[in-house]
Order: C-alpha cells, then structure tokens, then sequence
C-alpha cells in the first residue's frame, strides 16, 4: 500500500488566501481539497438597508484588481429593477472602461503570475533578470491599461466615476484622443504577446470541459448577453441561478457552483475563447489563426494563450472607441427608484459576475445576491486536480507540487472575490 500526499499551506501568485491538499493512495486520489481559508466579508449581507447608489461603489472594494467588473454588473442589475436603459453613449464608454480592466488585469496575470511557471522562473522578477525586454513591455501594456482606467474612472483602482445610470461626468474627450498612440502601440505589443505565448511550452492536459460564459451575436461579450453553456445552450441572464447553484463545502469559506444538473464548468478566458471565437476583433481572431490557435481547446494551462488574445481584442476595441467616442446629452440616466428585482451578469476577466438585487420603493436594498467567477470555477479547479494526480505520482515531491499550484495558477483564482457564504438562518425553540 502507496500513499501520497502533496500540501500546499500558502498558494503563490494568486489574489487572496488559500491551500491545497491533495491524497493519493494505492495510485487512487482519495480526497482533494482547495482549502480557502480567507475569512468572508459579507457584502451581501452588510448591503441590505443600502440605497442603490452606494452599491456600485461598495461591491467595487470586493476586489483591487477588477473593481469594473463589480460596478457594472451591480449597476446593470439596478438598472433593470428600476426599468432604466442607458444611452448609447454610456454604453459605449462602459465599454471602453471594461476594455481597460480586462487589458490591466489579464497583463498582470500572463507576465507576473502565470508565465513564470511556464518559463522555469521562480518569479516574474527572476524572468525580468533573464528576459528583461519581456517583463518591460508586460509592464508597459499594464500600464497603459491603468490609465485608461484612471482617464475614464476617476482612478485606477476602485473606481469612482461609473454609477447607476452611467457616469458622474463625462471624461475629458482630448484627454481619451490623446491615448490612441499608446492604444495603437498596445495593440501591436499584444499581439507580438500572442506569438510569444504560443511558443511557451504548455503542460499536456486536456480535459472534457463543460464551458460558460456570456453570448452576444454581434459582439465578443463582455457588458450582456445570453448565457451560453456549450453543453445545455442558452439561458437569459435572469434565470442564472435556475441553471447554476451554489453549495457549501466544509474546507472552505467560499462556496461552490455547480450546474442544476449538479455537474462543475469552467468560466474565463477559455470558455469565452470557446463559445464566442467568432465573435472576437477580426485583429484578435487573426493573430489567434496566424498562430494555429483555435476552438476547441481543453488545455485548462492555455487559458494565458486565451487571455493574451482577449487583450488584443481588448486594445482594438479601445482603440476604436477612443478614436471616434463624443459624449451625447447626461452621463447618466434619470433613476426614478421604484420597488423591484434585477438580474445582471458581465464578463469580468475571471468570468461571469452574476448580480441580482431586490430594492424598494425607495430604492434601499432588501436582497442582494452575489456570485464571483472564482466561486464557479473551485469545483472544476478540484475535478481538474485529480485528473492530473496520476500525471504528477512519479515526480518528485517538489516538483509534483510545483505543477499542482501552476494548474491553479492557471485559472488566476481571485479567492478575495470568492469568499462569502450561503444565508445563515438562525431560529430560537
């Protein structure tokens, strides 16, 4: 009898705090456990009695690296309880904002957390000493990325000009001129970033994954859609949690999702590559085909070959919208708070965000409900673990370790994000 244990007190180069545990015996894996020790935050809970436009600034602090992603799925949300449809040009400028979280944080990920792992670095500052004109344009591109959000959110981090309805006040339109050649030098930069991450080498994994992730016909989907699973089809954003479900598991303070059918799925760049590559920038599509990448891919380790595409994508469409965007009439739409419900989801660069709020006729918050990208991908992150058990059982112990945290790494867990728990009901005999 052989028996095996591979533990990981503190994962590296995520956001937040987690462990993993993963047993084997007998050649058999007899427990893996993503152990999200982070405590919860309760921002579900300490909303209720919030007026709704606390809301986007509030769900903005659950998380440093994509604080868009929150304000606009929970101002989507808001919007359609209160019955508001934004104008084409708040709608346009969101776009755009979007466009510099994904840029932002889709470079950081590929240059400082996941590439390393890839190019036998301990560490992007140990890659920088050897490939220092690669860390310097991973740098550059972020950069870029943070002022455009800075120009359109008021600052990079924890924006504070988007609101329900729109924006505070409009951005300075030269100001937004004045970045297209730097945009234009990014979209150049992510595609020679494309080309190098195809010449990485990827660990070899493929996996049968049911993908998800939000479809528009006309557009790659990022502020709406439908959701789309490439196994079940389509469902409206409203009905989310008719077909998905959250769950509580014992090792951890965040919870995990599974289909209504009780099966795990994969949100983030793969799915969307997946599900939506004919819908990507004809720039993005063509330097994704120049380098042999395309539909299907089930290597969960290139999702940084998924993601480095989606920043071209994110680049042309800024670069689009920068050049020709005028701001028409109001930043914001009229609210007029009214008692209902709203559902909402976007693509934050993990995933689908899923927002719904119950507000009154006040428009303070009587439910809130909240489900993270991470939260939905922690279960497949587990099934995908004891797949490669068998692959790692013959490496040495450092080593099989090592390839266990890369293939959470790959994901670019937020556990920050993710950690909340399901409604406690307390009641007294």
């Amino acid at each position: 009898m052989t028996e095996r244990t591979i533990q990981v007190d503190a994962l590296a180069r995520v956001e937040g705090e987690g462990a993993l545990y993963l047993k084997v015996k007998d050649g058999a894996v007899v427990d893996v456990r993503l152990e999200i020790y982070e405590p919860p935050r309760f921002f579900e809970g300490f909303l209720l009695g919030r007026r709704y436009e606390e809301v986007p600034d509030l769900t903005a602090r659950i998380c440093g690296i994509c604080p868009v992603a929150y304000q606009m799925s929970s101002a989507r949300a808001l919007e359609k309880a209160f019955g508001v449809q934004v104008p084409p040009a708040v709608r346009d400028l969101r776009h755009l904002l979007y466009c510099a979280e994904w840029i932002e944080s889709h470079v950081l990920h590929i240059y400082m957390l996941q590439a390393p792992d890839l190019t036998g670095h301990e560490s992007a500052l140990e890659l920088a000493q050897d490939a220092p004109e690669i860390v310097q344009r991973g740098l550059h591109l972020k950069r870029i990325g943070n002022t455009l959000l800075a120009l359109l959110g008021g600052r990079s981090v924890h924006p504070v000009n988007p609101t329900v309805g729109g924006f505070y006040r409009w951005p300075d339109v030269e100001a937004i001129r004045a970045l297209v050649p730097e945009l234009t030098w990014g979209l150049e930069a992510s595609q020679e970033t494309v080309r190098w991450a195809a010449g990485l080498d990827f660990p070899d994994l493929e996996v049968d994954y049911e993908f998800v992730a939000l479809h528009h016909p006309q557009e790659y989907a990022i502020l709406e859609g439908v959701v789309r699973s490439s196994v079940s089809g389509d469902l409206p954003e409203e009905q989310f949690e008719q077909g998905y479900r959250e769950e509580h598991v014992p090792h951890s303070n965040a919870l995990h999702n599974r289909t209504a059918r009780g099966t795990t799925y994969m949100v983030g760049p793969l799915a969307r590559f997946n599900l939506n590559f004919e819908q990507l920038h004809p720039v993005a599509r063509a330097v994704a085909e120049e380098v042999g990448f395309r539909p299907p891919v089930r290597n969960p380790y290139k999702a940084l070959l998924a993601r480095a595409v989606e920043v071209v994508h994110a680049y042309a469409v800024a670069l689009e919208i920068a050049r020709t965007w005028q701001p028409e009439g109001p930043p914001r739409a009229e609210i007029h708070p009214r008692a209902g419900e709203g559902a909402a989801i976007t693509e934050a660069p993990r995933g689908m965000l899923y927002h719904r709020y119950r507000v009154d006729d006040r428009g303070l918050v009587e439910d809130a409900r909240i489900v993270p990208p991470t939260a939905q991908n922690l279960a497949r992150m587990e099934d995908d673990l004891r797949m490669l058990a068998p692959v790692v059982l013959s490496l040495p112990h450092d080593e099989a370790t090592l390839r266990c945290e890369h293939l959470v790494r790959a994901y670019d867990p937020c556990i920050s994000c993710a950690t909340h728990f399901l409604k406690m009901e307390v009641s007294e005999a």
